[in-house]
């Protein structure tokens, strides 16, 4: 993947700065005081003021907790310099709410050196009004998802993993922890999952766990509210 190349000082590192396909990818430093990064920010864009505006822009925020109130400040710092802060990448549950509580639309990544930008964006979604996020990576014991929209994973939910979401859940992989699809009530929600073995599998106010002893020829199979009760059947095509 290629980026446009937009010159930063090396020794900052408290605002870097790429261009990417569908506008500006800024990852902000995890541990420096918010003042002096949104400070630097508001510096460098004003240096290039003509060459940002009406920018589309990803924010990396990585493993930094940021309240609703400072998210708004940044998102402000942005607009009055006629730029739009659209996605917001976190692995701070504290980050998420905040951006969910704007309208953000939302990833959770790991920021790590050489990290490609684009690396875990949302999808695009097919539902007016509904956002949906994809996750490139296994899920481990630990982590929880949670999403207003559809989850797709891209690799294995393991044993202690969680994904809470309003929408359709699917796993490009082995599914052995615990998800809730349409978790706000929507009964028509599904689950897709290239081995559907969860610890726990609810959809709605439905609930239903693995048999003891599942089968071993692995089909992809999809779970449903059919006849008010949960259903795992074969993953056609619809």
């Amino acid at each position: 993947m290629l980026f446009c190349g937009v010159p930063y000082a090396m020794q900052d590192e408290l605002v870097a700065i790429k261009g990417i396909k569908d506008g500006l990818f800024i990852s902000l430093s995890p541990s420096e005081e918010w003042l002096a990064i949104t400070s630097e920010l508001a510096t460098r864009i004003d240096e290039k003021s003509s060459f940002y505006a009406g920018a589309n822009v990803t924010v990396d925020l990585g493993q930094r907790a940021v309240p609703k109130y400072q998210l708004t400040s940044l998102k402000a710092l942005l607009e009055r310099r006629d730029m739009s802060l659209n996605i917001v990448l976190s692995d701070s549950q504290t980050s998420i709410d905040s951006a969910n509580a704007l309208d953000l639309r939302t990833s959770t990544a790991i920021a790590t050196p050489g990290r490609e930008p684009n690396e875990t964006l949302p999808i695009d979604p097919e539902e007016e009004g509904t956002p949906g996020v994809m996750i490139r990576r296994t899920l481990r014991s630990g982590r929880t998802i949670h999403s207003k929209g559809h989850v797709v994973v891209y690799g294995d939910v393991n044993p202690g993993a969680e994904i809470i979401a309003n929408g359709d859940i699917f796993i490009w992989g082995r599914l052995r922890g615990t998800v809730h699809a349409g978790a706000n009530g929507d009964e028509n929600a599904i689950v897709c999952a290239l081995d559907m073995t969860p610890s726990q599998l609810r959809i709605a106010g439905y609930i239903t766990i693995s048999p003891p002893e599942k089968r071993r020829n692995i089909t992809p199979e999809i779970a449903l509210i059919r006849d008010q009760q949960i259903i795992v059947e074969a993953w056609q095509k619809r």
